[in-house]
This record gives C-alpha cells, structure tokens and sequence, in this order.
C-alpha cells in the first residue's frame, strides 16, 4: 500500500449465488489523482464501486479509505465522500436552490449554497424547479449535491453519459477543479476521451478482475504501436501472414475484416496492398487512426466497453 492511498482494497470478492462478480481484486487510489476504472458492461466495477462506497458488503476481502472501515467508521467516511449515479433522481418541485440547501444540511462542512450554484454554474437556475432544467443542468445539480459536504473523495459513476457535448465539458472542468484542490475522483465512463482527458490512471476491469494497470498513455502503448490499420477484403486473407506484413505488431479478426497495429505506418500501407495483390484477395474498405484506450479495451478483453 502506498503511504498516499485514499482507497484500497485487497482479494475483494463478491458472490451472488454461483456467480462471482468480484475475484480478488486489488486496487490502490492515490490521494489527489483522478483514477479510471473502467470495463465492458458485466466486467463487475459497478459492484466494486459499490462495495467502495460502503452500499454493498464484499463476500470476502478487505477495504479501506483514509485507512478507515465502513464496518468500523461509517458515520465519519459519509462525510467525507461524495457520490453521483449514472442516474440521479431528485424531487421534481423543489427549486435548484432548495435541493441544494437540503444537501447541505446533511453535512457538518461544506460551502454555502451560493457558492456550489456559483462551482457548478447555475445562479441563473437558483429558482428553477428541478422538473425543468436540461439533462446536463440536471446532473451539475447531482454533481453540486455530491460536492455539498466538501468531501475529499468523489465517485462519479458514468456522469456524462446521455449528455451534450458542451455540458460533458462543463462537467469535466468541475473534476479538473476538483482535483486541482487536492480532491481524489473515482471515476468510470464509457468515453473514451473523458478517460484519456481527466484520468491519471485506469485499471482496465474484466470478469471481476482488474487485468491492465496504468496511465492512458501507457495502456496505448502496450499495444506495441501507434496506428491502428482496419480493413476488409474480398477472399484469402491469412492472420498468421498479416503479422508477416512490414511494421505489424499485432493483428486479429473483428468483424468482417481485421485490425492491424503498427508503430510504421508508412511501411505497413504499403506491404499490406502488395500482400493482398499476391494473393489475388481485393480490398473493399479501409481507415487508419492513431491508436486509442478504446483499441486497448478490444486487445485486452475481445470486446468494447459499452458490451
């Protein structure tokens, strides 16, 4: 465990009958960092941010924040912690302001009411019932209830999913100032570039096992490449040849057709047409990208993260 860790957990478990979502999981979250924890749908992070959050009892295994117990130390680790769903349901008629002094009132510390609309942007919304704001004003209004007692760890449990484009910024900017001041997020997301932008590390959860650890830039690079070469064609196509191909690191089916990961892509596009050319197969389509955390996900686990 390192000295500055906010979370840990070790050989967590979580078993429902025969089914075990969780199998000894380990997991440390550094104090001031943004961490990821991320995984295809049925990968078991949401029972593991539950058990985080002391909703779930583990079957097995042990866990702590600030080196507390929710066994030993509930009353004190709820002030300390904010939490937002993937879906939060408020009381429709209450006004922005009175949702956001209610919250309040549940905390010994914590900023005034003006201060959370003034951080989460909706003074001009104080007097709004609940009922008629947007779906991004909406989940500010989550994410300002969650900041409510100042706490020192967030979770954020898919925050923008369903949201526009600028309101996913604008709640990006509210972790970003988060953590500037010293504050610790927990975050899960099925986009990919909100993980590459806010996250300092991602543990990559599959089957209930955390099976890839490290920052964004060095889960990409683990695949051996930069580019990523996608493409299908009309009749033979070999996998074992494909790695024979100038510059492949790595390649495998996917769909109608295969993926290639090369570190020279300039080398690669064009053995790759002489390859088919050889063996008479005619290309049908074809994309090159800079290799992403969502190519990491499809190497590591044969699926996406929305799967």
């Amino acid at each position: 465990m390192a000295p500055d860790s906010v979370i840990v957990c070790r050989n967590l478990t979580k078993r429902y009958g025969d089914v075990e979502a969780v199998r000894g999981l380990d997991l440390d979250v550094h104090r001031g960092e943004c961490f990821g924890l991320l995984g295809p749908n049925g990968a078991g992070k949401t029972t593991t941010i539950e058990i985080l959050e002391g909703l779930l009892a583990p079957t097995s295994g042990d866990v702590t924040l600030f080196g507390c117990t929710w066994a030993g130390d509930e009353t004190r680790l709820r002030e300390r912690i904010g939490i937002t769903l993937q879906e939060t349901r408020l009381t429709d008629k209450l006004t922005v302001e009175e949702t956001l002094r209610l919250f309040r009132s549940f905390y010994p510390r914590g900023p005034t009411t003006p201060e959370l609309l003034k951080k989460v942007q909706l003074e001009e919304k104080r007097s709004a019932r609940y009922e008629s704001l947007s779906g991004g004003q909406k989940q500010r209004v989550a994410v300002a209830c969650a900041l409510a007692g100042a706490p020192d760890l967030l979770f954020l449990d898919e925050p923008t999913t369903g949201l526009d484009p600028q309101s996913r910024r604008s709640l990006w900017d509210l972790v970003i100032d988060f953590k500037a001041g010293g504050g610790t997020v927990l975050l899960t997301t099925h986009y990919m570039d909100e993980a590459e932008k806010l996250c300092d590390r991602i543990g990559v959860v599959d089957h209930g096992k955390l099976i890839a650890l490290d920052t964004p830039r060095a889960l990409i690079r683990s695949l051996g490449g930069e580019e990523i070469v996608d493409f299908a064609a009309d009749g033979p196509v070999d996998i074992d040849a494909l790695m024979a191909v100038a510059g492949v690191v790595a390649a495998r089916r996917e769909a109608d057709g295969f993926v290639l990961t090369t570190s020279t892509l300039h080398e690669t596009l064009p053995a790759l047409f002489a390859h088919l050319e050889r063996t008479g197969a005619c290309l049908r389509r074809l994309s090159t990208h800079r290799a992403t955390l969502e190519d990491v996900f499809v190497h590591l686990t044969g699926k996406s993260l929305r799967e």
